[in-house]
């Protein structure tokens, strides 16, 4: 993949990136400002993922750190504090996640010729490397795990944060862009974020939004408030063999649910949004469905009310994200273009899904293997080319990518 590149967001699989690459002289200024050090040896790799800066670098001693810019209209230093905080808690409790600081330079200059004005305030990440293989870091977001032993382990080592994570006490973060929210049904999630995002207001204020929208809830009243992850998939874990042994990127963590958690697990890995956006199968993969819930129960047992919640909730948990993402493109990146393929594709289109028999057929696999019921062994697959609901005239394609 060319450096210049990063995963797109609409028809284009790959794009040119919003953000400029990290150079040599933020990276060493961002090093030294956070763990010291000798000087930049290399850089390693650079991350395609397409809403931040990353890169991999190497030091002259052999150290290795994940180096990370971002504007600091997304996330200045306080919101990583946020984060931060709730990484130390697990660290200290077990959970293998890697130390990071943070280093603040104001007014740093880009590349004259980018698309984004060329100076702006930017904070930087410095992480540890993490221990173990980045096997999943040239892998869409979206993606499947490898097999069903890494969601089992993906599942257990989910379970172990939630268990981990239950005596962190700290409020919900403020309306930021770029984050996951839980809600209880549709309408109250739109309303939520047009009474906070300014942007997403004015974005659907000439839209007849409540018609567009299929209305879907569920009664959150008998699950307990945890600080959770709220990005869990392939790409965010560590692994040696089929273990898990390191836990990155808690850009989306904050004060949801555990169940809402294990919910967003399962529809980043287990439906192919992107397939379903260009008309074809969901290629719905329950035996890593199965193994990722099991996984999980075997390190955290779900109560009798998340058993029952885990189905009903899964066409609600991408909701917030994707109106907070919308915010983004809007007030951030200056992408006006990429907010409508958020609203038509990825929150249209989440949601008309899950009202299809396919959809609602996922939910009954997933309320069997909560209450360990055997299903019948045939592939829960698509074969039909309908368009996507959300997109009628949308044309084949090469297939696209979320972050």
């Amino acid at each position: 993949m060319a450096d210049e590149q990063v995963f797109g967001m609409g028809d284009d699989p790959l794009a040119a990136p919003t953000w400029p690459a990290l150079t040599e002289d933020e990276i060493a200024r961002a090093v030294t400002g956070t763990w010291g050090g000798p000087a930049l040896a290399a850089i390693e790799w650079r991350g395609a993922r397409p809403l931040s800066s990353t890169a991999g670098v190497r030091l002259d001693d052999g150290k290795r750190f994940v180096v990370k810019r971002m504007p600091v209209r997304l996330r200045d230093e306080v919101a990583l504090r946020e984060e931060h905080r709730f990484m130390a808690h697990l660290r200290d409790r077990g959970i293998p996640v890697p130390e990071v600081l943070v280093t603040v330079e104001y007014s740093a200059t880009l590349a004259p010729d980018h698309d984004t004005e060329g100076a702006g305030e930017f904070v930087y990440e410095v992480h540890r490397v993490g221990m173990g293989e980045d096997r999943y870091r040239a892998d869409f977001s979206w993606s499947p795990y490898r097999d069903s032993d890494d969601a089992a382990s993906a599942g257990a080592m989910l379970g172990r944060l939630h268990a981990a994570a239950a005596d962190f006490d700290a409020p919900a973060r403020p309306a930021r862009p770029l984050l996951a929210s839980m809600h209880g049904d549709v309408v109250s999630a739109f309303a939520r974020h047009i009474a906070r995002r300014p942007s997403v207001a004015r974005f659907l204020g000439d839209r007849n939004w409540r018609a567009e929208v299929p209305e879907f809830r569920v009664d959150l009243s008998g699950v307990a408030p945890l600080w959770t992850h709220g990005d869990w998939h392939g790409t965010n874990l560590l692994w040696d063999g089929h273990a898990v042994t390191s836990v990155i990127d808690f850009g989306l963590a904050d004060r949801t649910t555990a169940v809402f958690d294990l919910a967003t697990a399962i529809e980043r890995t287990a439906i192919d949004w992107i397939s379903l956006r260009d008309g074809g199968p969901a290629h719905i993969r329950a035996d890593q469905i199965t193994a990722l819930i099991e996984g999980y129960q075997s390190a955290r047992p779900l109560s009798a009310a998340e058993q029952a919640l885990l189905p009903d909730l899964l066409p609600l948990v991408h909701l917030g994200y994707e109106l907070s993402e919308i915010d983004y493109f809007l007030t951030i990146a200056d992408d006006p273009r990429n907010a409508e393929i958020a609203y038509h594709d990825w929150l249209l289109g989440h949601l008309r899904w899950y009202e299809t028999a396919e959809g609602r057929e996922l939910r009954d696999v997933i309320r069997d293997v909560c209450l360990r019921r055997p299903r019948p062994a045939k592939p829960l697959v698509r074969h039909d080319r309908t368009p996507n609901p959300a997109r009628p005239d949308l044309e084949e394609g090469p297939a696209a990518q979320r972050r």
